[in-house]
């Protein structure tokens, strides 16, 4: 057994990944025995994901408010805490904050071969946003 201790500061989601106010505590990273890496993210109120794919997929946990989750070309959905979500290796989809309301998520994916997790797109549009 290995306790690790938190002494990773909650950072802001960077602006080419994120729009709005997202914070994320870091709660697993890659290591040589292991390839998922997780975090905690709190979204704020109509804040989201860029469009994204991870090469492994991605799965994540509800664990307060209420959130949205779209694939390409699926409608938007809900998603309430105790809900889980998987989005499969290479589908491009977003997740976020409601409008109005405050969203948190454990999210969790696998690195692949050259560690790569994540391969960021565009921003969710206003339009695409149902807000």
């Amino acid at each position: 057994m290995e306790i690790i201790r938190n002494g990773l500061e909650t950072t802001a989601g960077p602006g080419d990944w994120f729009a709005g106010g997202v914070y994320i505590d870091v709660v697993s990273t890659p290591s040589p025995t292991s390839r998922v890496m997780g975090g905690i993210v709190h979204f704020a109120p109509g804040a989201r994901t860029a469009w994204h794919t991870h090469p492994a997929g991605q799965t994540i946990f509800a664990t307060e408010g209420i959130g949205l989750a779209q694939r390409e070309g699926g409608p938007v959905e809900e998603v309430r805490p105790g809900d889980r979500v998987h989005f499969a290796p290479g589908e491009n989809h977003w997740h976020g904050a409601a409008p109005g309301r405050f969203h948190t998520q454990l999210a969790y994916q696998e690195t692949d071969d050259s560690g790569r997790h994540t391969t960021w797109g565009r921003h969710v549009t206003d339009e695409e946003y149902p807000g």
